[in-house]
C-alpha cells in the first residue's frame, strides 16, 4: 500500500462500533495510518445498547420459566426473587468491560481515537468538535442506525431499546409499538420479568420478511403466555397522566393506560450533520448511504459500512463489510466484496426463530415448484414439564434439483442450531446430503436430519 504523506491520516472513520472497528484495525494492519473519531462510546450499538446486553437479559429472563419447570426434574427452589437491579449493573458492567475490549484492539493496533463528533467539511477533510481539522486519503462512514421516534403527541415520554437497559424498575405494564425483532424480543424479555405487555402494530403482521409459519407459531405462543396484541392500529401519541401513568392512543381501538411505553418500530440510519453533502455523497430514498458492492459512495474516496447504508443490518453484516472495505482499499490482493445472499439471522423472542436462505413465499416465486418439509414437534424438557408449546423446523427445497433454499426454525436454541446449518445452505446442499447425516439423538436438531 503505498503511503500519502500529505494528509495527516490515510483512513479516517467515523464511527467506531462493529463495522467501524474492523476496518479501522485491519486497515492499521496492512500499513495504514488510520484514525476513528467516535462521539459517544466505542463499540457501538450492538456492544453498548444492542445485541450483546439484550442477550444477557434474554438469558436472565429464561430463569422465569427454568425455576419454575426445575420442580418437574425433582429440585425444589423455594420463592425465588427477582432483582433487576441486579442484572441490570452486572450486564451495564459488562458493557463497560466490552467497550475496554475494543478500545484496546483499536490501542494495539495503532489507531489513533479522537472521542468526539467528526463530520466532513471538504473532500478529504474532517472537522472535530473542538475544532481540529485533519485531512484522510480514504474516509470511512460507520455511524449505524438510531430507533425511530413517531412524531406526535406526548413521544418525549416514551423510550427506546438505548434506554430500556437503564431502567430503575420494571414497568408492571409495558406498551411496545412495532412488530419487528426488537419489539418482539423485548416483549418477551418484559414478559418473564412479570410485566403486562402489549404490542401495538400497525399492521397484522409481525417479522416481516421471516417465514409466515414461525412468526405464525411466534404469536401463537406470544399470546398463549399472555401477550397482548394490537393490530391494525397506527400510533397516535400517549399523555402523562399525575400518577406518573402514561394514556395512550391510537386508531381502530381503545385508549390503553399503561406505566412505559417502549418504541420498536424501525431504525434510522444516523446520516444527519455529517457534511455528506458537502463531499458529494448521494443518498437512497430511505435516506441511507448509496453505495456500491465494495462499500464505495459515490465520491471516490468516501466509504460506507453498516446500517448507515441500506443493505443488511446486521452485526455480522458490518463486521464483514469493514473487513471487505479494509482488504480492498489497503491490501495487497484482489478487490473483496461481501455477499449478501443467504445471510442467517436469529430473533431472540421466547422461544427463539433463527433463519437462513429464502421464505416459502420467496421461493416459489422463484422457482416454482418447491417442495417443503416440516417437523412439528413437543420438546422433550417440554413433555416432561408439562409445557404444550410446541418448537417448528421447516426446510424449503428447490423440487427440481433438491437443493435447499431456506431453513426456518422456532424452538429452544433455534440460533445456535442454525449457524451450523447456515454453512450447509450457503454451500448448495440437497435435502438428500442432509438426509445421509446420521442424527444425533436425542436432540432438537437430529430433526434436521429427519424431516420427512
Amino acid at each position: 500500500m503505498a503511503i500519502t504523506p500529505s494528509y495527516d491520516f490515510d483512513l479516517f472513520t467515523i464511527g467506531a462500533g462493529s463495522g467501524g472497528v474492523r476496518a479501522s484495525r485491519v486497515a492499521a494492519a496492512h500499513g495504514a495510518r488510520v484514525a476513528v473519531a467516535e462521539e459517544y462510546r466505542v463499540g457501538g450499538t450492538c456492544v453498548i445498547r444492542g445485541c450483546v446486553p439484550k442477550k444477557m437479559l434474554v438469558y436472565g429472563a429464561h430463569f422465569a420459566e427454568d425455576l419454575e419447570d426445575a420442580a418437574a426434574f425433582g429440585w425444589t427452589i423455594d420463592q425465588p426473587r427477582f432483582d433487576w437491579t441486579v442484572l441490570r449493573d452486572n450486564v451495564l458492567n459488562d458493557v463497560t468491560r466490552l467497550e475496554g475490549l475494543y478500545t484496546q484492539t483499536l490501542d494495539n493496533n495503532g489507531v489513533t481515537i479522537f472521542a468526539e463528533r467528526a463530520v466532513l467539511t471538504a473532500p478529504h477533510e474532517i472537522t472535530l468538535a473542538s475544532g481540529q481539522t485533519v485531512t484522510a486519503r480514504h474516509i470511512l462512514i460507520a455511524t449505524g442506525a438510531r430507533p425511530r421516534i413517531p412524531d406526535c403527541p406526548g413521544a418525549e415520554h416514551g423510550i427506546t431499546s438505548n434506554e430500556a437497559f437503564h431502567l430503575d424498575a420494571i414497568p408492571r405494564r409495558v406498551l411496545i409499538a412495532g412488530g419487528g425483532y426488537i419489539a418482539n424480543e423485548f416483549a418477551g424479555i418484559f414478559h418473564q420479568f412479570g410485566s403486562k405487555v402489549t404490542i401495538v402494530n400497525r399492521s397484522d403482521v409481525i417479522l416481516r420478511g421471516y417465514d409466515e409459519s414461525v412468526r405464525d407459531r411466534l404469536l401463537q405462543i406470544s399470546m398463549t403466555k399472555g401477550i397482548d396484541f394490537r393490530f391494525h392500529a397506527e400510533f397516535r401519541g400517549m399523555e402523562k397522566q399525575a400518577d406518573g401513568s402514561l394514556r395512550v392512543a391510537m386508531t381502530g381501538h381503545d385508549e390503553i393506560e399503561v406505566d412505559c411505553v417502549l418504541f420498536a418500530a424501525g431504525r434510522v440510519p444516523n446520516v444527519e450533520g455529517l457534511g455528506l453533502d458537502t463531499a458529494g455523497v448521494e443518498m437512497t430514498a430511505h435516506g441511507a448511504i448509496k453505495v456500491d458492492r465494495f462499500s464505495k459512495t459515490s465520491a471516490e474516496h468516501i466509504y460506507a459500512v453498516g446500517d448507515v447504508t441500506d443493505r443488511v443490518q446486521l452485526t455480522p453484516v458490518a463486521i464483514r463489510e469493514g473487513q471487505a472495505f479494509a482488504d480492498t482499499v489497503f491490501g495487497s490482493g484482489d478487490p473483496v466484496a461481501v455477499d449478501h445472499q443467504n445471510v442467517p439471522s436469529a430473533v431472540f423472542s421466547h422461544p427463539p426463530i433463527a433463519a437462513v436462505g429464502l421464505t416459502e413465499g420467496e421461493a416459489r416465486n422463484q422457482f416454482g415448484a418447491v417442495k417443503v418439509y416440516l417437523s412439528d414437534f413437543r420438546p422433550m424438557k417440554n413433555v416432561l414439564t408439562g409445557r404444550s408449546e410446541r418448537s417448528l423446523y421447516k426446510m424449503i427445497c428447490d423440487e427440481a434439483s433438491g437443493r435447499i433454499l431456506g431453513i426456518h426454525m422456532i424452538g429452544p436454541e433455534a440460533p445456535e442450531i442454525m449457524q451450523a446449518a447456515a454453512v450447509a445452505v450457503k454451500a448448495g446442499l440437497t435435502k438428500a446430503e442432509f438426509d445421509a447425516t446420521v442424527a444425533i439423538h436425542p436432540t432438537m436438531a437430529e430433526e434436521l436430519v429427519l424431516l420427512r
